[in-house]
């Protein structure tokens, strides 16, 4: 990232803007994983960390169908679950996670997903990112603001993160989210942003020249521009 200059002030009059247009691109931005309830959301959000959301949707209803409670969660056959889920990658790992978060679900809060941070970040498989979705999808609370690899790529390409170029710092993405934008729209703004990067500013190929929200990012247009740089500074072959 090349170093900015901005001032924080400027840089949340920025962030209005941008707010602004994610609302009239995705007025309607909402949770793309299917869930009935906490539970339902908690675990798919699990079940799609190094996955997509149509492979967990495509999951989830066989497991809820067969497993309609944590209790039944924690009694199944851990190879059974892991047979559900196997398409989703990391298979072993997730299914342990979810039988580790349903136990303690059902052992310490009465077989009901807490709705706090703090409990939640207690159960196993679950770090902020779940936490936030499960708050804020489920519960409507804006704890925390949800930074994926989507979000972590725009807030870096858009400049609304003090974090350097890695854009693998979630935390401190996070925080600096948190302070540019106002609580009411935490929730919104996370599923907002990771429908514009996956429609339009992907991960290889940006569309800048298509982005309503390019006037308010100072990335925009440097990828093409970057390309020519590397096209033009190889060697000519030779004939």
């Amino acid at each position: 990232m090349t170093k900015i200059t901005e001032t924080i002030d400027a840089r949340k009059r920025r962030a209005r803007k941008i707010q602004a247009g994610l609302h009239k691109l995705y007025p309607d931005a909402g949770c793309a994983l299917e869930h009935a309830d906490p539970l339902e959301l908690l675990i798919a959000t699990i079940l799609s960390a190094q996955s997509t959301d149509e492979t967990v949707n495509k999951v989830t209803p066989v497991l809820f169908k067969r497993f309609k409670s944590p209790r039944a969660i924690v009694n199944a056959p851990a190879d059974t679950i892991e047979g559900i889920i196997h398409s989703t990658g990391f298979f072993r790992q997730k299914a342990k996670s979810i039988q580790g978060a349903c136990r303690k679900i059902v052992d310490e809060f009465s077989g009901d997903v807490p709705g706090n941070m703090d409990d939640l970040l207690t159960l196993p498989g679950v770090a902020r990112k779940t936490a936030n979705v499960v708050l804020g999808t489920a519960f409507g609370k804006n704890e925390g603001f949800v930074v994926d690899t989507h979000i972590g790529r725009l807030a870096t390409r858009m400049h609304l993160t003090w974090s350097s170029r890695d854009a693998k710092d979630a935390v401190k993405i996070e925080r600096d989210l948190m302070e540019l934008f106002a609580r009411k729209e935490w929730t919104f703004l996370g599923h907002a942003l990771i429908q514009h990067g996956r429609r339009v500013c992907s991960a290889r190929k940006p569309q800048c020249d298509k982005c309503t929200l390019a006037d308010q990012c100072p990335s925009a247009g440097s990828f093409e521009a970057d390309k020519s740089t590397r096209t033009s500074k190889r060697t000519p072959a030779t004939r």
